[in-house]
């Protein structure tokens, strides 16, 4: 058999390790008693201050925290004159508590010195906040796109972590510090969110406990008790939800001298309800004055905007807001709100405005539209104070009659709606507080938000989320129609094509294109294609001197409202090449801790600036990937740029080559660089991990190769695809491999490296040969052989030997082939490279199978599977026992045979597809040899059904021939 990592590499050379990278297992506890382990033992954290000084900079997570913040914290208002000294001190204590073998005055790596402060590397599964975090946060999201019962199980995950107070087990007056506040806040924030979203499935009763916790934190919660109140009623305890709304309206009458505000009296009342309807008394709902007497002439208001008509598609989203207003139009029911979010210009509000005027007549109270300003370029986010106005005065209550305060005209507004059906409009909704006051809670009302942000704290609430993502090409196509004229586009289908790819289907974008076309009938289509062609790195082909309808305005107007990391990693995200990314890559890009990475990204998503295309991973629009192109020019410096990029790519790197050590039994002679600080490089121990990675990480890296060679990083450009072959020889992926092979071969010429010349023309060849393209295959060999003489390396001639032999193997010259592996396997023995002999000594006992000579080839065989199994090289035993297999099949012993391919799938590790499809293949001519056809076909149908996974469609016709009787079973010649 043909082994592709046979004779190729040497073992001496590993990976330099990133100088952060941390190698030992350590657990944290943050979230109540402060505890830490190495492995399975316990650490004493010593006296206080030590205690109070791990705790700071584990509360902050991986950021900085400044000495004059740790003796603040440490000792309030009255430090020591040595304070600097202590904590340098405390500092030095906690290094060798957590690094106990480094040495004296030695940096570390966990806990370092950093701008004017101290920062404590933790990764996040170490560490119970970051992981409280992530869960939190993977509930929200859910939560988001309608899965309530897995975001309940996320923020139940969250919060068993909570194990009592905060970093308890330090002074009390240490725990008061605003740090430990922050995290208390963050509890009962996602036992406020876990309230919510267990109310959407019917799990109260699972959630209550963490309420109930999260009340004892903080007691004057309203919203938190609330959510008491309302889950105990739908747990079945309305009684005790009763009492429990009552004791909170005494305690914030006695403490506060308030009464309950609206969420909390609504909760009340809907306990109220469930137990059937008011009798009187203190729990009636009053109107406020205003109401009493404007109700009854209360004015019907029909605010809706004009249709203007351009409106094409969107069949799964008008579908989904038919079955919506078919439930509010059907009959008694609670009211119902939408939120439609996407990115900028995707045509939520055309959308919105679209169905409202479709459904208006369904809602004969009246129909609002509040244009809440939340992404306006020339105006302030409206204040919901505002809104309520504007729609108060809709209703007919004269200004001088609507209340002051929010609560109040909140109430008047839900008591004026009250028995009425009633549309509501609120477009371009800004935040989840902006709106919450705003909501219809009247039965048959219906309430359509939109907004550039998925406000997940109103899905949280039960608001229905209608994600709006780009029209199909034949909707966008319709619409171009629409705005442009049939005939016009008739006239030029191939302009009109480019038109839409050009605008990445964004509506906005089109009906910019399409108004400049309508302004200028006596331009052809083509023309305004290639316009947006040539301007294809900037937007300037769909400004606009409206801001409303410049696609710039339109996207700054998201960005500016970014935190600064959030507008930094989207920035960064345009230096990156490939089509999706995850967490550790934007971690390198921006140097930001992978957690804050992964937050920014998650923000980016909720703002529509980035789409999470599947779990973890997120791309950019190609539009705003060129608005982020122009933000990077204007903001970052080409120094940040280039550092920015040298992250990434070393991320990528190393990353790859500790997937690839684990991958393959012959190790990469590579001799890499240290990674960059930052580039947060990932560290791999078995295969199913790294095959993930390289299986999720593939178009990506496709993509990094040739733009690390376009940028001038030679070393990555080379290095990289070097990483990669023993990857994708495992998964049939051999013109992916031949592709980075040739860039890999003109990096390393530009970079003047002919180690990394030699190399990549012998990955290149290799690949050729697996394409059959052998002439092109024999001049890469030719120049590596010229190369390894300039170099007078014994192992580069070697491996040169090694790769001409698999090329004439492939090519049916065994004989030529075999005096290339004697010669390969007698210099890998003057260099002592044992796992290279052992795949040479594989591949000669091949080339006797091969010809006929199979008392030679199982010799040969058993040597190096003797060889093997002392060095511990699965693959290559695996290798050899099919070898076997091969050759007992020649000599007609088809038991033996078959024990031999059972041996060799046994020994085959993980992951290696392509060798598996041949084994089976030669464990079903075994078979058929033996008689058993029944064993036979199930033994070829495995082998089919892989050979159609790795989308090797030749391979998989000899099988089905071989299943429908067609041809014989013959021996395999599939290497």
């Amino acid at each position: 058999m043909l082994h592709v990592s046979a004779l190729e590499a040497v073992p001496e050379s590993v990976a330099a390790r990133s100088d952060t990278e941390l190698d030992v297992v350590m657990r944290f506890e943050v979230l109540g008693p402060l505890r830490a382990w190495d492995g399975d033992r316990e650490l004493d954290l010593g006296f206080p201050q030590q205690r109070a000084l791990l705790s700071m900079l584990l509360a902050q997570a991986g950021r900085p925290v400044g000495t004059s913040t740790i003796i603040d914290a440490l000792w309030g208002e009255d430090p020591p004159d040595s304070a600097v000294n202590m904590v340098r001190r405390y500092v030095g204590e906690l290094r060798r508590l957590l690094e106990p073998g480094l040495a004296p005055r030695a940096p570390g790596r966990r806990l370092i010195r950093r701008a004017g402060g101290y920062v404590l590397q933790v990764e996040h599964e170490e560490f119970d906040l970051l992981e409280f975090r992530g869960l939190t946060e993977g509930g929200t999201r859910a939560v988001a796109t309608g899965r309530t019962e897995e975001a309940v199980s996320h923020f139940i995950k969250a919060l068993r972590l909570w194990q009592g107070e905060v970093a308890m087990g330090i002074p009390a007056s240490m725990r008061a510090h605003a740090v430990f506040s922050s995290i208390e806040r963050e509890l009962v924030r996602t036992a406020q969110l876990a309230g919510d979203a267990a109310l959407l499935c019917d799990r109260a009763d699972d959630v209550l406990p963490w309420l109930r916790r999260a009340v004892a934190l903080d007691p004057l919660n309203e919203p938190l008790h609330a959510r008491v109140v309302m889950a105990l009623a739908a747990a079945g305890f309305q009684a005790e939800a009763l009492v429990a709304f009552e004791e909170i309206r005494h305690r914030l009458l006695e403490e506060l001298g308030v009464s309950p505000g609206p969420e909390l009296s609504g909760a009340h009342m809907q306990v109220l309800r469930q137990q059937g309807p008011p009798s009187g008394g203190e729990h009636e709902s009053e109107a406020p004055e205003a109401g009493r007497g404007a109700a009854e002439a209360m004015v019907r208001p029909a605010q809706l905007p004009a249709d203007l008509g351009a409106f094409a598609g969107r069949r799964a989203e008008l579908s989904r807001l038919g079955e919506i207003t078919h439930k509010v139009s059907a009959g008694p029911g609670a009211p119902v709100a939408v939120l439609i979010s996407g990115m900028a210009g995707v045509g939520k509000t055309t959308l919105a405005v679209k169905w409202a005027g479709r459904v208006a007549d369904q809602f004969p109270d009246g129909q609002f539209y509040v244009d809440l300003r939340g992404f306006d370029p020339a105006r302030n986010p409206m204040p919901p104070l505002e809104a309520l106005r504007h729609m108060l005065e809709g209703l007919g209550i004269a200004p001088e009659r609507i209340p002051r305060g929010i609560d109040a005209r909140a109430g008047l507004f839900r008591s004026l709606l009250n028995g009425r059906r009633v549309l509501v409009v609120l477009d371009n909704a800004w935040e989840t507080e902006q709106v919450r006051p705003l909501l219809a809670s009247s039965m048959g009302c219906l309430t359509l938000i939109t907004s550039r942000s998925a406000l997940p704290g109103l899905t949280t609430a039960g608001v229905l989320p209608l994600p709006l993502d780009l029209p199909s090409f034949a909707d966008a196509h319709a619409s171009l129609v629409l705005r442009a004229g049939a005939e016009r586009l008739a006239a030029d289908p191939q302009a009109a094509a480019e038109i839409i790819t050009q605008c990445g289907r964004l509506p906005l974008a089109l009906a910019i294109v399409a108004a400049r076309a309508q302004r200028h009938q006596h331009f052809p289509l083509a023309a305004i294609a290639a316009e947006l062609r040539d301007t294809h790195s900037s937007l300037d082909a769909l400004s606009s001197s409206d801001p409303t309808t410049d696609a710039r305005a339109a996207f700054t107007c998201s960005y500016q409202l970014l935190p600064p990391d959030g507008a930094r990693l989207f920035r960064s995200l345009s230096l990156h090449p490939g089509p999706t990314i995850e967490a550790a890559a934007a971690a390198a890009l921006t140097a930001l801790p992978i957690g804050r990475a992964r937050l920014m990204l998650a923000e980016l998503a909720d703002a529509h600036l980035a789409n999470e295309v599947m779990p973890g991973r997120y791309a950019l629009h190609h539009l705003l990937r060129t608005f982020a192109v122009e933000l990077t020019a204007t903001h970052d410096t080409p120094v940040e740029r280039q550092a920015a990029q040298l992250r990434m790519l070393d991320h990528y790197l190393h990353t790859a080559y500790s997937a690839d050590q684990v991958l393959g039994s012959n190790k990469n002679r590579l001799d890499l660089s240290p990674a960059q600080p930052d580039s947060v490089p990932g560290h791999f121990t078995d295969r199913p991990t790294a095959l993930a990675w390289f299986t999720a990480e593939r178009d990506t890296l496709a993509a990094v190769i040739p733009h690390a060679l376009d940028a001038g990083f030679f070393t990555q450009a080379w290095q990289l695809p070097c990483c990669l072959q023993e990857f994708l020889f495992s998964q049939g992926g051999w013109e992916l491999w031949a592709a980075t092979q040739r860039t890999a071969v003109e990096a390393a010429r530009l970079g003047g490296s002919l180690l990394g010349e030699i190399t990549t023309l012998r990955k290149l060849a290799r690949a050729l040969s697996e394409l059959q393209q052998f002439d092109e295959a024999r001049e890469n060999l030719d120049l590596a052989f010229v190369t390894a003489r300039e170099l007078d390396d014994p192992t580069e001639q070697a491996l040169t030997h090694g790769a001409m032999s698999f090329l004439l193997q492939a090519q049916g010259s065994y004989y030529d082939a075999l005096s290339h592996s004697e010669a390969a396997i007698h210099l890998f023995r003057q260099t002592g490279l044992r796992s290279s002999e052992a795949l040479g000594l594989s591949s000669i006992a091949w080339i006797h199978a091969r010809l006929g000579n199979y008392t030679e080839a199982i010799k040969w065989s058993h040597r190096a599977i003797e060889l093997a199994q002392r060095i511990g090289q699965p693959e290559v035993e695996a290798y050899s026992f099919d070898t076997m297999a091969l050759a007992y099949l020649g000599l007609g012993d088809f038991h033996q045979a078959i024990s031999c391919c059972h041996r060799a799938l046994k020994a085959l590790p993980y992951g290696e597809h392509f060798y598996q499809a041949t084994f089976w293949e030669r464990l079903g001519d075994s078979h058929e040899g033996a008689g058993d056809h029944p064993a036979a076909r199930s033994a070829w149908q495995q082998s089919a059904t892989l050979y159609e996974q790795l989308e090797r469609p030749e391979a998989a016709d000899r099988l089905k021939a071989k299943l429908d009787g067609r041809t014989t079973s013959g021996q395999n010649d599939l290497a």
